[in-house]
């Protein structure tokens, strides 16, 4: 079986245990909707902005950002529970290669995602964002990139650590900081200069400066194909890894 084939294949059982669940489909949107809520309109005075919808241009981006990353991360947790269940040993006995076994996992947390941020963006737009439409698509081209990337390196550390007890621990500790010093809630340009050149060996505060661009119009920016550049980069290293991960795995 080709691997595009086993891919369709895992990712169409992957989404249909979602749409069979509706409560989670509710709780998956539900969190990125309080930001928007509770948290963005608290910006347009933090941030001198002239209107709503320029505040909203800066945080939009970033909230988009935040959901693929935690998004993906958390995906390691689905991964323990099929282990436990057996899943995974049973996957011994199929002929579908390991990448597709991966990325059928991780294509899903990307359908996820681009789901919450239509969502999002369509809710932030009553509130007055603008944003053209292929610079709309290429934005969820990036969040899509950053989920496909950070699931599949969840998945790679649940098969290798096996437990919740340190995986949770793990997630914590790499993903304060990242989110910290990416300017995901607030742009860092209004952080200090040393946190600011901290910042620039994260790779998500790049990737965050390119969404701003890209929502206020500017396509062109160089931070915006060096975002692509990066994580087309990282993205591959990644889904390389965990599917070596998962090949372990069923030996």
């Amino acid at each position: 079986m080709n691997v595009a084939r086993g891919t369709w294949l895992v990712f169409h059982r992957q989404i249909s245990q979602i749409i069979r669940s509706p409560i989670w489909i509710f709780l998956s949107i539900l969190d990125p909707l309080v930001y928007l809520f509770l948290f963005a309109p608290l910006l347009q005075r933090a941030l001198n902005a002239p209107t709503s919808g320029a505040a909203y241009t800066t945080f939009v981006p970033g909230l988009l950002v935040l959901l693929a990353i935690f998004g993906g991360m958390f995906a390691g947790f689905n991964m323990l529970v099929e282990l436990r269940a057996g899943m995974i040993e049973r996957a011994r006995v199929t002929p579908m290669s390991t990448v597709a076994l991966l990325l059928g996992r991780s294509l899903k947390d990307v359908a996820n995602l681009l789901f919450q941020a239509a969502i999002v963006t369509v809710t932030a737009m009553l509130f007055g964002l603008t944003v053209r439409l292929p610079e709309l698509l290429l934005g969820f081209l990036l969040v899509g990139m950053i989920a496909l990337g950070m699931s599949a390196l969840s998945n790679g550390a649940a098969l290798k650590l096996k437990t919740e007890g340190i995986l949770s621990p793990l997630i914590n500790t790499v993903g304060h900081p990242l989110l910290m010093l990416s300017g995901i809630l607030l742009p860092l340009a209004l952080a200090p200069v040393w946190l600011q050149n901290v910042a620039d060996f994260n790779v998500f505060s790049w990737v965050v400066r390119g969404m701003r661009e890209l929502f206020a119009g500017r396509p062109e920016t160089p931070v915006v194909w060096q975002s692509f550049a990066i994580l087309t980069v990282l993205t591959t290293l990644s889904v390389v890894w965990a599917s070596r991960q998962f090949a372990r795995s069923i030996r």
